[in-house]
């Protein structure tokens, strides 16, 4: 009985020249790591599920397209891409929210109610957080990180410096000056956030 574990490097190799059983070999390895994360992120079982597919026919395709690049760390690589398909998920969800009979200005029995006003809100709304994320993507990379992982994905500042691999207090520190070069674009771009 061969007893021996091979590498990730070993595995991934074995399956770009042509041996297609040791993809699946690999990513049985990291696969429930991987669903872990997810699941604790989105708190969705059914969902969690659906994304972690999705994380591993992305990974699958971008080795098979010949974008990934060895350095020894497969595992994190594959959870960066998890990561980043929660981010999605959760982006999606906000986008893809649908507005019942209340929100869209309308009474149950379908007589208008007087609703320019938080219509007009709710435009407002729109616009300030679309400022908001504008401004979120000229921050550093670093920064920008922490905020999505904080606001968009609701990571507690343990959880984002276990997945950054820093310090909690550098995830703070990475969050403090986010909000102090975000405060600096709104009042140099004159953006009124109220």
């Amino acid at each position: 009985m061969n007893t021996e574990v091979l590498s990730d490097q070993i595995l991934l190799n074995r399956y770009i020249s042509g041996e297609r059983g040791a993809i699946s070999q690999l990513l049985d390895r990291h696969s429930a790591r991987v669903r872990d994360y997810i699941r604790m992120m989105v708190k969705d079982r059914d969902r969690a599920d659906d994304i972690l597919q999705d994380t591993l026919i992305k990974a699958v395709r971008t080795i098979d397209e010949g974008r990934y690049v060895d350095s020894g760390k497969f595992l994190s690589w594959i959870l960066r891409i998890a990561h980043n398909q929660v981010i999605d998920f959760f982006r999606q969800q906000k986008s893809s929210r649908t507005l019942n009979e209340a929100e869209a200005g309308y009474d149950v029995i379908g007589s208008l109610r007087i609703a320019e006003r938080s219509v007009e809100d709710r435009i407002i709304s729109e616009q300030i957080e679309q400022d908001v994320r504008r401004l979120i993507d000229h921050l550093p990379e670093e920064q920008r990180e922490v905020v999505v992982m904080r606001y968009y994905s609701g990571m507690s500042f343990q959880e984002i410096a276990d997945q950054t691999g820093v310090s909690i207090n550098t995830a703070l520190g990475r969050m403090r000056y986010a909000l102090i070069n975000l405060r600096k674009m709104i009042k140099d771009h004159d953006i009124i956030l109220s």
